[in-house]
C-alpha cells in the first residue's frame, strides 16, 4: 500500500526493526504481544490516551514484526536475557509469549554485509528485497522501518551537505562509504516505505534523503528518542524560563550498561548522543548557561540507566539556588512504548498523504526533524493539534 491509502479492517501493519534482536526491539515485540493478549496495560503509551482515541490509529493488535540484526540470538533467548534484574521483563510474562516470539522469528533476517570494495547499491538492494519479502509474507498493508540499532559515530562533515544526486552517485561507486543508518533510510524511502530513526545516528537527516522523501511522497520521523534525562530537561527548562530564573549551569552525568552504553564508551560514537542531549536546554532558555553532558558505561547495570543532574540558578536579589534530580529507569521499557506510538502515528501520516520530516512528532525526540521547538508542553500541544487535524 502506498502513501495516502488507508488500511482495510483486518490488514496488519508491518514494523521492520533495524536491530531486531536488541533490547529495545525485543521489549517492543514482547510488549506488543502482551498488550494483544491482555497480559499488561497501556501505561507509557501516549497514543492510548484520550487525545488520540478518535484519530483512527491502527490497532495495536494489528502490528506484525520483522527486521534485521547482525546477531542471530533467538528472540525467546533475547527476551529471557532481559528479565529482571538485568532488564525490564518479568520471567513469567516472557514464558506466556514464547510461542508468538517464535512465530516472529520467521520474519527476522541477518543484516546484509557491506562488502569491502563493493558498491553500496548492493546493500540497498538486499535490504529492499527483504522488505518486500516481509510485506508479502506478513500480508501487511504498509511497512514502517524503525531504526533501534546501536548508535553510530557521527558522519564526516562532507556528507552533511550531500544532495540526492550526490548520494545516489556514491551508491554506485565501489568502495564508497555512507552510514548504515542512511543506507537503510534510502532503501526504505526509495520504495515508498516510511522510516523512523529512534537513534542519534544520522538516518534520514541528510539533505539528499529529505529530497528523496519528498520525491517519493514518504513521511519520516526522528531522531534520537527522548526517554529519560532529556525528557526531564525539556519539561523543567521551560519552568526556569517562565519564572525568569537565571540558570547558571546545568550538568548531567549518565551511566548505563546495555549495548548502547558499550557503544557510547567510544568518544567518537558518544559525540552524536551528547550533541543531541546538550542542545535542548540552551534552545529552550534562549541563552547559553554552562552545560556538560557525560555518558559512562557500567556493564553491571544491564538495561538500567541512571542520570544525575545538577542545576545552579539565580533567583530574586541574585540569590544562588540549586536543583538536583536523579532519574533511574530501564532503558528499553522507556523506549518500547514510544516505538509503538511512533509506528501508529507515522502510519496515520502516511495514510493522510503526508511526506518529509514529521515535525509534529518532535515530542518523541531529542533532535527532531522538521521542528526547532524543544519545550515539551509546546511539542505535546502541536502533536495533539496535528493529530486532530487542526
Amino acid at each position: 500500500m502506498t502513501s495516502g491509502q488507508r488500511r482495510s479492517v483486518g490488514e496488519p501493519l508491518g514494523v521492520w526493526l533495524i536491530g531486531a534482536r536488541g533490547a529495545v526491539a525485543t521489549t517492543t515485540i514482547v510488549g506488543a504481544i502482551a498488550l494483544r493478549r491482555g497480559h499488561t496495560g497501556s501505561v507509557g503509551l501516549v497514543t492510548e490516551t484520550e487525545p488520540f482515541h478518535a484519530a483512527g490509529l491502527v490497532p495495536l493488535d494489528a502490528l506484525v514484526f520483522g527486521g534485521h540484526d547482525l546477531l542471530d540470538t533467538p528472540l525467546v533467548k533475547a527476551a529471557h536475557a532481559l528479565c529482571r534484574d538485568v532488564g525490564p521483563l518479568a520471567p513469567e510474562l516472557v514464558r506466556l509469549v514464547e510461542d508468538e516470539l517464535a512465530t516472529t522469528e520467521a520474519h527476522l533476517r541477518p543484516a546484509p554485509a557491506l562488502g569491502e570494495g563493493r558498491p553500496l547499491r548492493e546493500f540497498v538492494s538486499a535490504v529492499q528485497r527483504d522488505l518486500d519479502d516481509f510485506r508479502k509474507s506478513s500480508g501487511a498493508h504498509r511497512v514502517i522501518v524503525v531504526n533501534v540499532a546501536t548508535t553510530e559515530a557521527p558522519p564526516a562533515s562532507a556528507l552533511l551537505g550531500l544532495d540526492l544526486a550526490g548520494l545516489e552517485r556514491m551508491l554506485d561507486v565501489p568502495g564508497a562509504s555512507l552510514p548504515t543508518s542512511a543506507l537503510y533510510a534510502y532503501a526504505a524511502m526509495d520504495m515508498g516505505v516510511p522510516y523512523v530513526n529512534f537513534t542519534p545516528s544520522v538516518g534520514a537527516s541528510l539533505p539528499g534523503l529529505e529530497a528523496l522523501a519528498d520525491a517519493r511522497g514518504v513521511p519520516h520521523a526522528g531522531r534520537d528518542g527522548k526517554t529519560g534525562e532529556t525528557l526531564l530537561k525539556s519539561a523543567l527548562a521551560p519552568m526556569f524560563r517562565m519564572r525568569n530564573l537565571q540558570v547558571r549551569s546545568w550538568v548531567g552525568f549518565n551511566v548505563l550498561g546495555n549495548a548502547d552504553g558499550l557503544a557510547l564508551s567510544d568518544p567518537a560514537t558518544a559525540a552524536s548522543k551528547t550533541e543531541s542531549k546538550g542542545k535542548v536546554v540552551p534552545s529552550i532558555l534562549g541563552y547559553e548557561p554552562h552545560t556538560l553532558v557525560r555518558i559512562d558505561y557500567v556493564p553491571t547495570l544491564g538495561d538500567w540507566k541512571t542520570a544525575w543532574d545538577l542545576i545552579q540558578f539565580e533567583g530574586f536579589l541574585r540569590t544562588p539556588m540549586t536543583l538536583q534530580f536523579t532519574w533511574q529507569g530501564a532503558d528499553s521499557a522507556l523506549a518500547a512504548p514510544l516505538v509503538l506510538d511512533l509506528v501508529r502515528l507515522v502510519d496515520l501520516a502516511a495514510a493522510r498523504g503526508e511526506r518529509g520530516g514529521l515535525g509534529h512528532l518532535a515530542f518523541f525526540f531529542k533532535s527532531p526533524v522538521g521542528c526547532e521547538v524543544h519545550d515539551l508542553a509546546e511539542q505535546y500541544s502541536r502533536l495533539c493539534q496535528h493529530v486532530k487535524g487542526s
